[in-house]
């Protein structure tokens, strides 16, 4: 079987109609001259601190809205990534301290807030939360959004370059063709990679049936051959240097690839496609929380949010940014899917026990 690259996952998940339907289911003061934060409770305005210690995935946030934060308040942002949500919840779990924020998708949210890992989030300072489109506000992961609050969603796709490839590409089984021998970049992302798996048996994406998880396991092993790297990072670099034909891919990464040469085509798989909302949270113990709380509020400005989406294209939830962003971002259906797929696309759910299965799985497809 031929090598196949592992990179680390650093990765990253509106769609304004129809998502909804489908969801139901240590520093010191700011130095003079910098802004307070405004609302809350009395005095808590003097809490923001000259440190932020942010958690999040590469590629997510860009370096320009991390210094006008700083620029604005007077703080010093520390950047820190993890690999996946897996690995970030593994940290926070294991008791690594000093994180002020980090995002998380809407399953792990839910993890998290079962387990008692995060801060309660003050809705009081996040004063421009209402720019969040209502149908991704008081979901089943986070009744109330006492624990979360929107940041970005998107899914997963096949991306291809036409110019190359001459399987016609509808559906993921069309990837295990022998066409795409040593060609394939796909996410290294276990429960996205499960999930395709498990959807192309007609199973849920979150299904914890030990047979359809083993069939899931036999069909990735299987799709090995074809793999030439895990990557959840920039799966657009190879697609445009030719090192792969194709991919499983993040929405903003098949926008990117193709902005770059239009010959990378966007195919909304038949069975449906992987859907999520990446959240920002506070971990529990977060030295700075009034600080973190202050980030998420400006990060939710419109122009804030809007140059977010121009740098790293993954779907917005906040409506009062739309007004600012290119046309030609909206209208990809990598940004933003048809209404039809969206039924047909499915959100991640807390396993359980049975993550210990996926686990297993997991470590046998990698080793």
């Amino acid at each position: 079987m031929t090598k196949i690259e592992y990179k680390r996952f650093a990765r990253p998940f509106v769609f304004l109609l129809l998502i909804s339907a489908v969801l139901a289911g240590c520093g010191g003061k700011s130095p003079p001259g910098a802004e307070k934060a405004s609302g809350g409770a009395d005095g808590e305005e003097d809490q923001i601190t000259g440190e932020l210690n942010l958690f999040n995935w590469s590629e997510y946030m860009p370096d320009s809205v991390i210094e006008k934060f700083e620029k604005k308040y007077g703080v010093k942002v520390n950047y820190s990534v993890y690999s996946s949500n897996d690995e970030m919840l593994a940290k926070i779990n294991a008791g690594a301290s000093g994180y002020d924020i980090a995002v998380g998708t809407d399953y792990m949210v839910e993890i998290m807030r079962n387990e008692d890992l995060l801060e309660p989030i003050n809705l009081d300072n996040i004063t421009n939360l209402n720019n969040i489109d209502d149908q991704f506000l008081d979901k089943s992961f986070d009744p109330g959004n006492g624990y979360s609050v929107p940041y970005m969603w998107g899914g997963a796709f096949i991306a291809y370059n036409k110019d190359t490839v001459d399987t016609e590409i509808t559906s993921y089984k069309d990837l295990w063709e022998p066409e795409f021998k040593n060609s394939l970049v796909v996410l290294d992302d276990q429960r996205v990679m499960m999930g395709i798996a498990n959807k192309m048996q007609g199973e849920s994406m979150s299904s914890t049936d030990p047979k359809v998880i083993e069939k899931s396991k036999e069909l990735l092993i299987d799709l090995l051959p074809n793999i030439k790297a895990f990557d959840s990072d920039s799966q657009k670099t190879m697609l445009l240097n030719g090192e792969a034909k194709a991919g499983i891919v993040w929405g903003a990464e098949a926008y990117l690839a193709y902005s770059e040469n239009p010959s990378i085509e966007t195919v909304l798989p038949e069975e449906g496609i992987y859907l999520g909302i990446d959240c920002f949270i506070i971990p529990k113990g977060a030295p700075n929380k009034r600080t973190a709380e202050a980030f998420i509020d400006f990060v939710l400005r419109p122009e804030i949010s809007a140059e977010i989406t121009e740098d790293f294209p993954y779907s917005n939830p906040n409506k009062a940014a739309h007004e600012l962003i290119a046309d030609e971002i909206l209208k990809h259906p990598a940004v933003n899917p048809p209404e039809e797929e969206l039924e047909k696309g499915e959100f991640l759910k807390d396993l359980g026990e049975a993550v210990l299965d996926y686990d297993r799985a997991w470590s046998e497809i990698k080793q």
